[in-house]
């Protein structure tokens, strides 16, 4: 993610600040320029006119939501808020909570699929994610976090952070966390938009194999596996990534969107490193590949292992465990380059269809 600065005294703000701390502007993002500017007051300016936007109707509750909504959009609520369809009980304090935590890491899943086409009023596909936040209930079967036909459900108690870390360990994970989630599930929601019905479904079934074996049996026999197997790493991106194609693709398709947000955020500070692969060239400033101009995948690939590195050094620095758990194999890259192939190629077909038509 980006940083900005505040259009009025040019300070340091953030995707999710509400208001400059430096100069006490209200600050709102918005979703048609993505980027963070100055919300104005809600009353005619001085020059007789209505503002352009207004705040979410969540601005002032428990979800602190900073989106604006266009003033002539006839919604309440912005362009995220509206893809959560349902809500846990409010009347657990807990549940509110969650729902707090979840919305955020929803806003950052909505800023990074609108930088790569696939979300806002310039997407190419013509349905949006919709989420359904759900609450466990007693003596009912656990609400299990999953995607179907285009709805992504998540059990809000992934919001806890000490239940998130029981299950991470129980299931042998290294990473496990909200935004983790929700780029998981956004990718079977795009293969189903992206490559379902395409030409890039046989060269996906090349790299990832085929998506017609049965999948509550495949799930099955995942998890009635040695979790300290570790064969996995010459192939898949994870060992939850062995179970189906299905998830061989969502757990690669989550993985370049962690990818190209801490790339976007090391640009953002002007990060130079020194790639080890290439000597000669001397430091390099981290490239961005949320930005306008495509990006060559050999560039991201090569840049990404130092930059991660460092993530890691710092990490350890103040006494925490390695925030990049992983270490990609050759197979694994080339799913990740194929992610990357689809998504430009659907981003320049979206540049050119106005053309087309």
């Amino acid at each position: 993610m980006q940083v900005f600065n505040c259009e009025a005294c040019g300070h340091l703000i953030y995707f999710e600040s509400l208001q400059c701390v430096h100069c006490g502007a209200a600050q709102a993002f918005l979703p048609d320029q993505l980027r963070v500017g100055i919300l104005p007051s809600a009353q005619p300016s001085e020059a007789g006119g209505m503002p352009r936007y207004r705040a979410c109707a969540h601005r002032h509750d428990i979800s602190l939501c900073n989106f604006a909504i266009e003033a002539s959009d006839p919604h309440t609520l912005c362009v995220s808020c509206r893809q959560t369809e349902w809500l846990p009980d409010a009347g657990n304090p807990a549940n509110q909570l969650r729902w707090a935590k979840i919305e955020v890491a929803k806003r950052r899943l909505y800023y990074t699929l609108a930088k790569l086409g696939l979300e806002g009023p310039n997407a190419s596909t013509p349905t949006h994610l919709r989420f359904s936040l759900l609450a466990d209930i007693p003596g009912a079967a656990p609400i299990m976090t999953g995607h179907a036909s285009g709805m992504i459900t998540l059990n809000v108690v992934e919001a806890d952070d000490d239940e998130r870390a029981k299950r991470r360990l129980a299931l042998h994970e290294p990473y496990r966390t909200l935004i983790g989630h929700l780029r998981h599930e956004s990718g079977h929601f795009y293969w189903d938009q992206l490559i379902a019905h395409s030409a890039w479904l046989e060269p996906f079934r090349a790299l990832f194999g085929y998506e017609g074996h049965d999948y509550s049996q495949a799930l099955k026999q995942h998890y009635d596996k040695d979790p300290f197997d570790t064969r996995w790493r010459e192939n898949f991106i994870s060992a939850y990534a062995t179970s189906h194609a299905w998830e061989d693709w969502a757990e690669t398709w989550a993985h370049y969107l962690h990818m190209v947000d801490l790339m976007e955020t090391a640009a953002s500070y002007h990060t130079c490193i020194t790639v080890p692969d290439i000597p000669n060239r001397g430091p390099q400033s981290i490239c961005n590949p949320l930005g306008t101009e495509p990006v060559d995948f050999e560039l991201m690939q090569s840049q990404w292992v130092p930059l991660t590195l460092l993530h890691n050094s710092l990490n350890r620095s103040l006494g925490h465990e390695d925030a990049y758990p992983f270490a990609i194999s050759a197979a694994a890259w080339n799913k990740l380059r194929f992610v990357h192939d689809l998504i430009q190629a659907n981003r320049q077909r979206s540049a050119t269809a106005p053309a087309d038509r």
